[in-house]
C-alpha cells in the first residue's frame, strides 16, 4: 500500500471549515500530490446495529434526505433561495432561507414571480434587474424593491438584454422587441422570416404564361396595379417610423439555429441551416406497456450511421438599413484542411483502394457546448464587437472569431485543433466587462485553462498546471474570473479566483469534497453547494475575505441515513502499465478487512457510465444507489473498486482522448491493471472478481468479458451499447468519426464484433423503452450469442423503464439479480 494521506472531510460536516484567500502558485507540482492514497473520512454519526438492506438502498430516495437544488442568492444578498423535492412527489417547492438566523420557509405560489431572477440580467448601473418567469418578463427596481410585470401572455419571451440606451430587449419567437421599463412602450426591432422576400409579381414560369401576359391587357393591368401597391407599401415602411420594420427574409427551406441582438440595438447576428429531420422513417421504439393496452411505436433519434453533414451559414443583419451580409468561413485558418486524410487512407487501404487527399471547405457549425446557456454568439457591452464560437462538423477544430463589420468578414481570434476531437465542455468564452478583451477556456496545453486576449493583441494564459477549471464566472468589474478546480487533488474541487491582469491565483475554499458556487450580488460572498463522499449536497456560505470561514446553512440529510455505518472509500492512484499517469480508483474495504488474511477476498469492480465522467472523487456521487450497494457488498465480505478509466473526466485532454478510434481498448487495459493491483495490494483473490456497469459501463462490461476472458468470473452489463453505429451522432462521431469514414474504428470499438470471446458468466440487463441506448443493442448481442451456442449468459428485461430507471421495484429487481450473480460465482 502507498502512504495514506488523511483528508479532512467529516462525513456529516457538522462543523464549519476554516478557509483563506491565500495566494496559490500556478506552478505547483501536482505530481507530488498525486502519488498518495487518500482515505476519506468515515461517518462519525453511525448508530451501531443499524441494518443496511437492499430494499432500503433501492427504495424511493427520499428516505436519505432531500438536498437543496438550484440554489441562488436573493438580490439583496440577505437570503438564499433554493428548491427542494416534495416528499413522495416528483414536484419541487421553492424555499427562502434568511441569513439572519430565521428558519427557511416555503415561497407561496402567488409570490414565485417575485423571486425567479436566478438567470436575471442587470442594466448598466445595476439599478434594475430583468428576468422571465413562466415566459413573461419582470423588472425589479433594486432601490425601491418594486417588481413590475411587462408582459402577460402565452408567447414566451426570452434572451433578455438591456440595451445601451436603457431599454430592455427580448426575443419572442423569431421577433425582437425593445421595451422602455419605465414607460412600458414597446417597439419591434426586427422580425426574422424563413421564406423568400415577397415580390409584387412573380416571373412567368413557362411559355404559356409568358404569352398570356403578352396578349391579355387585363392581366397586364392587374400586374401594374400590384406593382404600384407593393412599391407604395415599401415606401411607407421606409419613410414612416411609426410602422414596424420590414422583416428580414432569410430564404425558404431555412431553419434559424441562433440569433443574437447587439446591445446597441442596431445589429443581429444570425445562424441558419438547411432543415434536417431528427429521425428517419424507421427510427421507432415499441412501447409494450402503454396506457391504452396497445403497442405504441415511439419516435426515436436517428443513428450515427445515418447522419448527414450539417453546416450553418452566419449572417449579420443591419437593423437601420435592412441589409443582410453573409460571412464566409474562408478567413478561418484550416477551414479547408483534410483533417481525416490519415484515417481515410487507413480505411481505404484496408478495402484495397487508394485515397487521394484534397483541400476543400469543411462543414462548419456553431459550437454546441453541453453545459452552455448563453449560446455561441457573444457581444461586447457597447454592442460594437461580436464573437462567435464555431466548430468543424468533423469535430477536429474550434474557432473563436470576431466579426469585422466594416470588411464583412470573420477574423480568427483563436483556433483550437485536436487530432482526436474538440471537447464538448470547457468552452466558455466572452468579452471582459466594458472591454474589447476576450476571455476563454482552452485545452491547448493539455488541461482546460483560462486565457485572455485583446482583439488586436496576443493571448495570455491565466491558469496553468495539471488541473481543470470548471464553471468560470467573470466578476462584474472584470478584475477576476472565479472557477472551481481540482488543483489540490484530481478528485477534490475547491473554489478559486484568478486576476485577469496579473494571473495571480487565489484559493478561496478549503472544504475538501466537491464544491460548486454562486457569487453574491455584491460579489463579497460565496454560496457553496458542498458534498463529501458520504454526505449529499448541502448549502454553505463564505465571505470572500482573508481568513473567511464557511458556514453551513442547511441540514437536509435524514437521521436514518446518518445512522448507517457507510463504507468510506480510499482514493487510490493505481499505477498504469500503459501511461505515466495513475488510474484513480475508489476502493471500499470490508469493515473487518485484514490485509494479511489467509483467505483472500472476493472483489467487484464498478465501471461508471457516460465515458467522460468522473466518479473516483471525494464528493457525493451521482451514482448514489451504487455507492450504497458498494457498502452492502463490503458487509458481505467484498472489496469494491470504482475506477476512472482512460476517457474519464477531470484528468486532462490526453486522458480524455485516449479512447479515440479505440473505445474499449484502453479502458479494458486499465481494468486489467486494477485487477492486478487488487491481487497484489488489497489481498483480493483475482480468480473471484466480478464487474458491473451501466450504459458506457455496460459497454465496457461487454468488452472486458468478450476480449479478456478470465479477467472476471462474472459480469452484469446494464443498458449496454453493443454497436456504436447505432448510437447518436453528437457523442459517437466525436470519438469514432463517422462509420462511412472510419469503419475500422467502429469494428474495433463495438462489442458485437467480439461476442465469440465470452467464456464467463454474463447478465444482460436492458430497459425496453430506452431512447438513449436502444433495446435493440441487447437483442442483437443475444442473437449473436445464441448463434454461437453460448449458454453463459442470462437476460433481464424491464418493460416500462427508460435509460435511467424510475421505479423502485425495477431498481430492486435489477440489483438483487446483480448481487445473486456475484454471490453464486464469486463466493
Amino acid at each position: 500500500m502507498k502512504t495514506k494521506l488523511a483528508l479532512a472531510i467529516a462525513a456529516a460536516l457538522l462543523t464549519t471549515a476554516c478557509v483563506s484567500t491565500t495566494q496559490s502558485s500556478n506552478n505547483t507540482n501536482n505530481a507530488l500530490q498525486r502519488i498518495e492514497t487518500v482515505q476519506l473520512a468515515a461517518n462519525t454519526n453511525a448508530v451501531a446495529g443499524t441494518e443496511l438492506t437492499m430494499e432500503k438502498i433501492m427504495a424511493d430516495q427520499d428516505w436519505l434526505g432531500r438536498s437543496p437544488e438550484n440554489a441562488y442568492w436573493m438580490v439583496s444578498g440577505e437570503g438564499i433561495l433554493y428548491q427542494q423535492k416534495r416528499a413522495g412527489s416528483v414536484l419541487r417547492d421553492w424555499y427562502h432561507l434568511p441569513l439572519n438566523g430565521q428558519a427557511a420557509h416555503q415561497v407561496p405560489l402567488q409570490q414565485l414571480h417575485e423571486y425567479a431572477y436566478n438567470d436575471g440580467i442587470y442594466n448598466r448601473d445595476r439599478s434594475l434587474l430583468a428576468y422571465t418567469f413562466e415566459g413573461n418578463i419582470f423588472v425589479r427596481d433594486l432601490a425601491a424593491g418594486a417588481v413590475q410585470q411587462l408582459t402577460r401572455d402565452d408567447a414566451r419571451q426570452s434572451q433578455l438584454m438591456f440595451l445601451t440606451d436603457g431599454r430592455l430587449a427580448y426575443r419572442q419567437g423569431n421577433d425582437f422587441f425593445a421595451v422602455d421599463p419605465r414607460s412600458g412602450l414597446t417597439a419591434q426591432l426586427a422580425s426574422l422570416v424563413t421564406r423568400d422576400a415577397p415580390q409584387a409579381n412573380t416571373e412567368a414560369k413557362d411559355f404559356i404564361a409568358r404569352e398570356q401576359i403578352e396578349l391579355i391587357e387585363f392581366i397586364q393591368k392587374e400586374r401594374r396595379d400590384r406593382t404600384e401597391r407593393f412599391e407604395q407599401q415599401q415606401l411607407l415602411a421606409k419613410n414612416n417610423s411609426s410602422l414596424a420594420p420590414q422583416p428580414f427574409y432569410l430564404g425558404k427551406n431555412k431553419q434559424i439555429v441562433a440569433a443574437s441582438l447587439s446591445p446597441a440595438g442596431d445589429k443581429l447576428v444570425v445562424a441558419v441551416t438547411t432543415p434536417q429531420s431528427w429521425r428517419g422513417e424507421g427510427d421507432i421504439m415499441p412501447d409494450y406497456v402503454a396506457e391504452d393496452g396497445r403497442v405504441k411505436a415511439r419516435d426515436v433519434r436517428r443513428r450515427v450511421a445515418d447522419a448527414k453533414p450539417v453546416e450553418h451559414t452566419i449572417m449579420a443583419l443591419e437593423l437601420n438599413t435592412g441589409t443582410q451580409t453573409t460571412y464566409p468561413y474562408n478567413t478561418l485558418p484550416g477551414y479547408d484542411d483534410d483533417v481525416l486524410a490519415a484515417v481515410k487512407e487507413e480505411n481505404y487501404q484496408a478495402q484495397g483502394k487508394t485515397y487521394s487527399s484534397e483541400k476543400k471547405p469543411r462543414p462548419i457549425t456553431l459550437l454546441q457546448d453541453w453545459g452552455w446557456s448563453s449560446g455561441a454568439f457573444r457581444w461586447s457591452d457597447d454592442g460594437k464587437h461580436a464573437l462567435v464560437m464555431l466548430e468543424a462538423w468533423d469535430n477536429k477544430d474550434r474557432w473563436i472569431a470576431s466579426f469585422d463589420f466594416a470588411a464583412s468578414q470573420l477574423r480568427s481570434q483563436h483556433r483550437l485543433s485536436d487530432p482526436a476531437w474538440i471537447n464538448y465542455t470547457h468552452n466558455e468564452f466572452g468579452f471582459l466587462p466594458q472591454s474589447t478583451t476576450l476571455w476563454y477556456q482552452s485545452e491547448q496545453d493539455g488541461y482546460a485553462h483560462l486565457y485572455v486576449k485583446p482583439l488586436e493583441g496576443k493571448e495570455r494564459q491565466l491558469t496553468r498546471g495539471n488541473y481543470v477549471t470548471e464553471d468560470p464566472q467573470v466578476s462584474a468589474d472584470g478584475v477576476f474570473i472565479y472557477f472551481s478546480g481540482n488543483k489540490t487533488h484530481p478528485g477534490t474541487y475547491e473554489i478559486y479566483r484568478v486576476a485577469t491582469a496579473s494571473g495571480e491565483l487565489f484559493q478561496l475554499t478549503e472544504l475538501g469534497g466537491i464544491n460548486n458556487y454562486k457569487l453574491s450580488p455584491a460579489e463579497d460572498q460565496l454560496l457553496i453547494t458542498h458534498s463529501s463522499a458520504l454526505t449529499p449536497p448541502e448549502l454553505y456560505r463564505q465571505s470572500i475575505t482573508a481568513n473567511g470561514s464557511a458556514e453551513r446553512l442547511t441540514n437536509t440529510v435524514s437521521s436514518e441515513y446518518l445512522a448507517i455505518d457507510w463504507a468510506a472509500p480510499q482514493i487510490v492512484p493505481i499505477p498504469s502499465s500503459q501511461v505515466n499517469e495513475p488510474i484513480y480508483t475508489r476502493v471500499y474495504y470490508p469493515k473487518d478487512y485484514q490485509p494479511n488474511r489467509a483467505e483472500k477476498y472476493p472483489a467487484v469492480v464498478f465501471i461508471h457510465g457516460a465515458g467522460y465522467l468522473q466518479n473516483a472523487h471525494s464528493g457525493w456521487s451521482n451514482y448514489q444507489r451504487e455507492f450504497m450497494f458498494h457498502s452492502l457488498l463490503t458487509e458481505h465480505g467484498y472489496v469494491v473498486l470504482d475506477l476512472d478509466y482512460r476517457g474519464s473526466k477531470g484528468y486532462g485532454r490526453d486522458w480524455r482522448t485516449a479512447v479515440y478510434r479505440q473505445m474499449g481498448t484502453p479502458e479494458v487495459e486499465d481494468l486489467v491493471d486494477v485487477v492486478k493491483w487488487a491481487g497484489a495490494n488489497a489481498n483480493v483473490d483475482i480468480n473471484r472478481m466480478g464487474t458491473y456497469g451501466g450504459s458506457y459501463g455496460g459497454f465496457l462490461t461487454f468488452m472486458a468479458l468478450f476480449k479478456e476472458p478470465g479477467l472476471f468470473k462474472a459480469g452484469a452489463a446494464l443498458r449496454p451499447v453493443s454497436d456504436w453505429a447505432h448510437y447518436n451522432t453528437g457523442y459517437t462521431s466525436n470519438i469514432l468519426n463517422l462509420p462511412d469514414d472510419d469503419p475500422i474504428a467502429y469494428r474495433r470499438s463495438s462489442p458485437i464484433y467480439f461476442t465469440e470471446g465470452l467464456r464467463d458468466k454474463l447478465l444482460i440487463i436492458s430497459p425496453m423503452v430506452d431512447d438513449n441506448v436502444f433495446f435493440q443493442d441487447s437483442v442483437r448481442v443475444v442473437q449473436r450469442l445464441i448463434e454461437h451456442e453460448n449458454i453463459n449468459f442470462e437476460t433481464a428485461i424491464y418493460p416500462v423503464e427508460p435509460h435511467g430507471f424510475r421505479q423502485p421495484s425495477s431498481w430492486l429487481d435489477e440489483y438483487r439479480r446483480i448481487f445473486m450473480l456475484f454471490e453464486e460465482h464469486l463466493k
